[in-house]
């Protein structure tokens, strides 16, 4: 006969212990129990970035969700902490940001503890049995073609309960995203395999456990999955109290583990009748026998009893109490961690790291052995029958313990963009942080802090980083030139505005195309800003005169077409006396009057503006010529336009009032505009600092020593911070941390810059711009090879042969 033993029911590997069977509806496990259950990725609030009152109240809203729950449902959460090796890689167009790409992933691969968490919750729910549904037919009259609950309805009783809890959760988590099949058994398969790779969903998805299972288990005290030595821990005390996020530094080690906590609810009469047994137990345990037996012989009330037995009965007591006023609900609370490495020296220094982790927080673990099986097999989402401890917990003590808090390490992906996520950094917890100006599609940012903090640095690496998106633009408008360095580097253009002593490199013709009709009306209310600027009430015969004066001049060679020219055409001698200041023959025309625009826009360019600044009234025209020349520019390309120094553009309320309709209509042609100040009272006490707050929801704010001060705290406050994040940038490191703020999360981070990127970046001192006059001097054509020589960085020149456009 033929040997049929391995089709007979008793389990023998793997995939029979599983609890998964199909897919049944999108994201919708079915199990071989009959239960269902869905899964979604969420992360928690970050804690160090939240105060105890919010986490206070977040707790109680996951509460709020979790006491809903009642008998035959079984919630599980899970943080799965993995590696993360690999640094995401992208093309640049020039070989300074790329130099400074390679040392950041170099930098980033020799450090090999960097850890990323994700975080999953699987509702599942097992229907009542059929005979529960048969004994209601008995209680209660239905109709004659009433067929009663199939497997149908089951399903979609589950579907709309699960949607409800999800959407309860997702109200209070930062994020929340259901699963689809293909993410399930993703998930699913690396709960119990040490091949980390994506699951594509079967074409009929039927028997997952044995689709899934591509690792052996070899059970025993000391198991292994495939070739990986496991260690599986088991909470089996709690302390005397909890609070939100007590197992926190869990999030911060720098090893991979597996957190899984399974709570089987109990609905109000289950919970107060197991509740009840426990209250009675400890009660007869207040007194022996002997002290029965002597009360009923003397008629006198014993004078000692076991106080332990006694406290622990008004803890049950007040826990019935609790219950009847559906303030939380009970069940049994599961909680394990699983750690693995092929060998087995480092697997144990793992477990130690996790025993002492737990310990120091109050809790007594176990080293499983004997069932390690079955705690492992507990672990997995689904598998509600493995060690069940007995010890049940309310839903608060519940959202107190299991994996809801988390470290944000950032978006991983630009959505907007659909590209990498803007660059890498590094943030407390052996976790990398990626930092992304945009949220949805605005990119608009404010970058603030006391001078000498590093804004400056930040400023130009983000300029660079910003350099790895297809076609992509940026433009900076500097002071001090501390943008120069990047800005060469990149090939960009350097203009010093106001900088010449005559009419040279930045010179401007703003009349040049007013032969174009579009072009004509911009340079009417051009000049007419102009004039108004000069204190000429514009009436409307003088606005006439303007626009003939125009249409003369746009019929004039495109050489003829300058203030001057434009002066000597107005009838009214006031007209002309209001321009003079903008012409040759007067302070300002070696900027305004060219005879040929020297401005040739290419895809990086820089304004030096400090001279600029010196000389107020001409700050106003020079910078709206130059947003408009600039909006030609802004066709839809990733375009980063970085305003330095912001109060210039702040300070007088008619830029400021442009610059908020610009917010508006340069987000829709793909533009993120980033606000770099000094000081955040110059945004707080702009007039339109509502708006630009409202239009800014990405904002990095720098170290400052001052931050905790009554007057600085206040304006911190204005800008959404709270009393934990305020004193994160009070003790953050100065030119070397920075503080994330956004709808999305919140995150203090580390640049982590090299010799290479500090070169490009922190370049700004005199004796710096005097090196970049006399590389640039020198010619050659190879600018940031010369440029690094001199910075006694030769060493990088020989990463220049492996740039992949010189291959």
């Amino acid at each position: 006969m033929f040997n049929l033993r391995e089709y007979q029911k008793r389990p023998n590997r793997l995939a029979d212990y599983l609890p998964w069977a199909a897919l049944i509806a999108p994201g919708i496990v079915l199990n071989k129990d009959g239960s269902f259950q869905r899964t979604a990725r969420y992360r928690g609030p970050d804690l160090d970035s939240s105060t105890q009152s919010e986490l206070v109240a977040t707790s109680a809203r996951i509460n709020d969700a979790l006491k809903r729950f009642g008998s035959g449902w079984a919630i599980f959460f899970e943080a799965d902490r993995h590696e993360i090796s690999e640094y995401p890689k992208s093309d640049f167009p020039d070989l300074a940001s790329w130099l400074v790409e390679q040392e950041r992933k170099g930098a980033f691969e020799a450090d090999l503890t960097h850890y990323d968490s994700t975080f999953y919750l699987t509702l599942c729910y097992l229907p009542p049995e059929d005979r529960t549904n048969k004994a209601q037919d008995l209680l209660l009259e239905t109709p004659d073609n009433d067929k009663g609950f199939d497997a149908r309805d089951h399903l979609n009783a589950f579907i709309n309960q699960s949607d409800r809890a999800f959407d309860l959760f997702a109200g209070t988590l930062p994020e929340l995203e259901m699963l689809d099949d293909d993410e399930t058994l993703t998930y699913l398969h690396g709960t119990i395999s040490t091949k980390r790779h994506p699951i594509v969903s079967p074409e009929i998805p039927l028997y997952l456990d044995a689709i899934l299972a591509d690792c052996a288990l070899t059970g025993g005290l000391a198991p292994m999955l495939g070739d990986a030595h496991m260690r599986i821990i088991t909470i089996t005390s709690f302390p005397g109290s909890t609070t939100a996020g007590i197992l926190d530094a869990l999030n911060n080690l720098g090893i991979s583990y597996r957190w899984s906590s399974r709570f089987i609810s109990m609905d109000k009469v289950e919970a107060i009748k197991v509740l009840g047994k426990y209250r009675r137990q400890w009660f007869a345990k207040r007194k022996s026998v002997m002290s029965i037996l002597k009360e009923v012989m003397t008629n006198e009330q014993s004078v000692l009893v076991d106080t332990d037995a006694d406290n622990k009965v008004f803890d049950a007591d007040a826990a019935m109490q609790e219950l009847g006023g559906d303030l939380v609900s009970y069940g049994y609370f599961t909680t394990t961690i699983t750690v693995w490495d092929k060998d087995i020296a480092l697997v144990d220094e793992k477990l130690r790291i996790v025993e002492r982790t737990v310990n120091s927080a109050g809790f007594t673990t176990i080293n499983e052995t004997v069932n390690a099986i079955d705690a492992w097999l507990g672990s997995l989402p689904g598998h509600t029958y493995a060690n069940v401890r007995q010890p049940i917990i309310s839903s608060l003590n519940l959202a107190h313990m299991t994996p809801l808090s988390s470290v944000w390490a950032g978006q991983e992906y630009n959505e907007h963009f659909n590209a990498l996520s803007l660059l890498m950094a590094e943030t407390g917890g052996a976790t990398p942080f990626r930092l992304n100006l945009h949220q949805g599609d605005v990119g608009h940012s404010i970058v603030a802090g006391p001078t000498g903090a590093g804004k400056s640095v930040l400023v130009s690496l983000i300029a660079m980083q910003f350099r790895r998106y297809d076609d992509s633009q940026v433009y900076i408008f500097d002071k001090g030139g501390s943008a120069r360095t990047a800005t060469l580097a990149m090939g960009g253009t350097w203009f010093d505005l106001g900088g010449a002593d005559d009419i040279g490199e930045a010179a401007f013709q703003p009349l040049a195309n007013i032969d174009e009709a579009n072009k004509r009306v911009w340079a009417h209310e051009w000049i007419c800003d102009l004039i108004a600027h000069e204190e000429i009430v514009l009436t409307p015969e003088y606005k006439e005169g303007i626009w003939s004066a125009l249409v003369s001049l746009s019929q004039a060679p495109k050489s003829e077409r300058t203030l001057t020219g434009l002066s000597a055409l107005f009838q009214s001698n006031v007209l002309r006396q209001a321009l003079q200041p903008y012409t040759l023959s007067g302070p300002h025309g070696r900027l305004l009057d060219a005879d040929l625009d020297k401005l040739n826009l290419g895809s990086v360019q820089c304004f030096e503006m400090e001279e600029l600044m010196h000389t107020k009234s001409t700050v106003l025209p020079v910078l709206t010529y130059l947003f408009h020349r600039l909006e030609e520019k802004f066709d839809g390309k990733p375009t980063l336009l970085i305003l330095d120094e912001a109060w210039v553009f702040l300070d007088d309320p008619e830029f400021a009032g442009r610059i908020r309709e610009w917010l508006k209509t340069l987000r829709k042609r793909n533009v993120s505009v980033v606000f770099a100040t000094q000081s955040l009272s110059d945004i707080a006490n702009s007039s339109i600092a509502p708006a630009l707050i409202e239009s800014c929801p990405s904002r990095i704010f720098l170290p400052n020593e001052r931050a905790l001060e009554p007057q600085q705290h206040k304006i911190y406050e204005s800008f959404g911070l709270n009393v934990r994040q305020i004193a994160i940038i009070s003790r953050a490191a100065s030119k070397r941390e920075y503080y994330f703020q956004s709808s999305k999360g919140n995150r203090l981070f580390d640049l982590a810059l090299g010799p290479i990127a500090l070169a490009f970046t922190a370049s700004s001192s005199k004796q710096d711009h005097q090196l970049l006059d006399r590389v640039i001097a020198e010619g050659g054509g190879d600018f940031v090879s010369s440029f690094l020589t001199h910075k006694n960085l030769e060493w990088a020149n020989s990463l220049i042969d492996i740039y992949p456009q010189n291959q």
